[in-house]
């Protein structure tokens, strides 16, 4: 119920999230709720969020309760801050352990993608954490913005944050589970 992507081109790194959120059939967008935002900051990076509401809600005090704010520089760390992050959900946020017996580890019920100076990253749900190269996209509206991406990736004369942004598009224009308006942010590489 949401699209986010992440682009790393050409010195820059960008995220995009769209901002509707839907419970159901019913839609509630940003012209209706004030805290619509999917992307946080935490230090010097930026989170994407998708799942329920909430996982923003937890996600912000979480990390705005640790002594230290994590880097998030590479796969090994995000890994570790997640494991505990995970363990704080069950204790403190009451997330709910019952899963489907298929599933060989609990789920946090979050996809998240992570953009900062180190690169793009992704963790999904079950905390499996992965570096990407180029871009990527997480969320319902993700087939839709993964293929805009990748027909724009090449294209000279987009940088990291238009082909971010094209990626959220065109996953409004063909999904009903995303809306506009969206939100991006743009940093530089660490060279």
């Amino acid at each position: 119920m949401s699209t986010v992507t992440v682009v790393k081109k050409n010195g820059q790194i960008a995220i995009a999230a769209d901002t509707l959120t839907k419970w159901g059939g019913g839609k509630e967008s940003a012209g209706y709720i004030v805290n619509h935002q999917k992307i946080i900051r935490v230090g010097e990076s930026w989170l994407g969020i998708t799942g329920t509401a909430t996982a923003h809600l937890i996600l912000e005090d979480y990390f705005s309760g640790l002594d230290e704010t994590p880097a998030f520089a590479n796969p090994a760390e995000i890994f570790r801050v997640w494991n505990a992050l995970h363990g704080a959900m069950k204790d403190n946020y009451y997330l709910q352990a019952e899963e489907d017996k298929e599933d060989e580890l609990e789920s946090s019920r979050m996809d998240v993608l992570i953009a900062n100076r180190h690169g793009i990253f992704g963790v999904s749900a079950h905390r499996t954490v992965q570096e990407f190269s180029k871009f990527y996209a997480y969320g319902s509206g993700n087939p839709y913005a993964l293929g805009a991406m990748y027909a724009a990736f090449r294209a000279p004369n987009l940088d990291a944050e238009a082909v971010a942004r094209l990626g959220v598009m065109a996953a409004v224009e063909f999904h009903d589970e995303s809306g506009l308006p969206l939100q991006s942010f743009v940093i530089e590489e660490k060279r």
